[in-house]
């Protein structure tokens, strides 16, 4: 027999936007994302939190929304692939991942595309050592993890340069 959680009214800000969603309070903040709110770039990989796939930044820290309880989210502000592009301007680090290729069947980039995020903005000159310890956790199946740390340390350059561009204004 199957017992059913009631269903609470939740307010979510997600990629800058103010959403409002019924809900279980204790479902995985992946679910809602993808099933109510059609953020397609966390994706389910193992739902246990442990291959990274279903990243996203909550507060600018990346978090496993497959183990984060949506009631957790409330308050905070979260973003997933989809919010960190500024209209058609794709967000220095997709771009990155882009240039250098980093992708194979492309599962795992979200995953690392949003850990990168959150690890570039506390270490924004990595060495290549400090960015295979920052995605460790991030499962890629593929083998791409030569053109991955070639695209974080890309981004890491683009990123700067943006900073550098932003202080001339």
């Amino acid at each position: 027999m199957s017992v059913s959680r009631p269903l609470s009214q939740l307010s979510l800000n997600v990629n800058r936007t103010e959403r409002s969603v019924c809900a279980d309070p204790a479902a995985p903040l992946l679910y809602i994302l993808r099933n109510d709110l059609e953020c397609n770039g966390p994706k389910y990989g193992c739902g246990l939190g442990q291959c990274g796939a279903c990243t996203v930044l909550i507060d600018g820290v990346a978090a496993r929304s497959c183990v984060v309880p949506v009631r957790a989210a409330v308050g905070h502000a979260v973003t997933t692939l989809e919010g960190l592009a500024q209209g058609e301007r794709l967000d220095p680090v997709q771009q990155a991942f882009i240039d250098e290729q980093a992708a194979q069947c492309g599962y795992c980039l979200n995953g690392m595309i949003m850990t990168a995020k959150a690890f570039l903005s506390m270490h924004p000159d990595p060495t290549d050592e400090q960015i295979r310890e920052a995605l460790r956790f991030n499962l890629c199946r593929c083998g791409t993890h030569v053109e991955i740390v070639r695209a974080v340390k890309r981004a890491a350059v683009l990123l700067r340069h943006a900073g550098e561009q932003a202080e001339r204004r």
